[in-house]
Parts: C-alpha cells; structure tokens; sequence
C-alpha cells in the first residue's frame, strides 16, 4: 500500500497537474484565439481600463449568491450549487493535510482551514453534489438533457471529497480511504480539461469577455470608428 501512495503522490500526481495546468491552459488559448479580431480584440485594446472594469463587475457579480435575477428565482439550486462550488474550490486549495504535504514537497507555506471549517464545506460540497442529482433525475426539463456520461462527471467531481473524508475520519481501512482519495484526485485534475468540468475555465472566459463587452461596447464606453 504504502509503494502505492509513493507512486501516485510522486509521478502520478506530477503527470495529472501537468495535464491539468496545460490542458486548461490550451482552453484559455484557444478561447482567446477564437474572439473574432473586429468586434472584441480591437475594442478590448483600445479602451483596457473599461474593460477590465467591466470584466470585474461581471465575474464578482455572478459569483455573489443571489445577485442575478436567475439564482433568486431558483432559491433551494442557488443553495445547492454555492454549497458545491464553494466547498469545491476552497477545501483543496486550503485543507491543513494538503498544506503539510505542499510545505514538505515544496517549502511553500499557504495559509489553512480550521478541520471544523473544511468538514463542514466537505459535507456541504456532498449535499450539494446530492441536490443537484436529485433535481437532474427529478425535474423533467432537466433530466432530458442529463446523459450518462454527466452523471458520471458528477461521481468524479464528489469522489476525492468523500473518499477524503473517510479517510481523515478513518472509517474502515484508512489507508484504503487515503489511496482512494489521491488516485480520485488525480482523475479528476485529468478529466477537467476533456469534460464538463472545464466550465471551471470556460466561466471566468465567458464572464470576462461579456464584462468586458459591456464596459465598453454595449452601455459604456463607444468611440467613432469602434465596432458595435
């Protein structure tokens, strides 16, 4: 067992952050390559700071709970989602157990989540994932658009968080738990660039360029000559 966990938190784990930093990289890339030349990349360049401003203002405000129109109509989803999403960045990037592993592996100190904090977002990102699937195979509207291959994306994305949390609980085999927490990890970095879960990049994408649309084209700043 403990040969396993070497592997997957040596190699294993270098391999999946390459694919996922490149792999969401190469989306930005092409994202950015494919905004038609007229109507945004000229705009964009000529009148930054509005841009930018806008870019912000729309990115904060379809992160902010309840903001839009749409997530007050849909109160208990809003609810779900936030509970997902939040809990879904956040524990990673700061839970203590991940913190000791990047201060041994690369001197890096990164500040932490009390273990109360982190088991709290942990059981909120599971019912979260819950409510979400329960309204996919409940609600008609949406079930006809869920295929198999997103229910499966949605196992993905949940699995590093449950099998985490058994394994820092030990309940059963702890190290059972452990391997299965990182090589769940590890699929999840791989899939998110050849999945749906690549919206995690596509968001801010589509967020910023329409922020930045409207800062300057569409009831903000307008210049003889700009594309409209």
């Amino acid at each position: 067992m403990n040969e396993w966990i070497s592997f997957f938190t040596g190699p294993a784990l270098w391999a999946s952050l390459a694919i996922f930093f490149f792999g969401s990289l190469l989306h930005v890339v092409r994202y950015v390559k494919n905004l038609d030349w007229q109507l945004d990349r000229v705009s964009y360049g000529r009148h930054l700071f509005f841009g930018i401003k806008g870019a912000l203002r729309s990115v904060c405000f379809w992160m902010t709970p309840f903001a839009t129109r749409s997530w007050r109509m849909k109160p208990v989803y809003t609810l779900m989602f936030y509970l997902f999403h939040v809990g879904g960045v956040v524990v990673p990037l700061f839970l203590s157990a991940h913190a000791v592993i990047i201060k041994s592996r690369w001197g890096i100190t990164i500040p932490t989540l009390p273990d109360a904090v982190a088991d709290f977002l942990t059981v909120g990102v599971l019912v979260g994932a819950l409510g979400m699937l329960c309204r996919r195979l409940m609600r008609p509207e949406v079930r006809r658009m869920t295929t198999c291959r997103e229910l499966g994306t949605l196992i993905l994305a949940v699995a590093p968080f449950l099998t985490g949390f058994l394994a820092y609980h030990q309940v059963g085999n702890a190290s059972f738990w452990t391997l299965a927490h990182i090589i769940s990890g590890e699929m999840l970095l791989v899939a998110i660039p050849f999945t749906r879960l690549s919206h995690m990049v596509f968001f801010f994408c589509s967020r910023i360029q329409i922020g930045m649309d409207f800062g300057i084209k569409r009831g903000g700043m307008k210049s003889v000559g700009m594309p409209v």
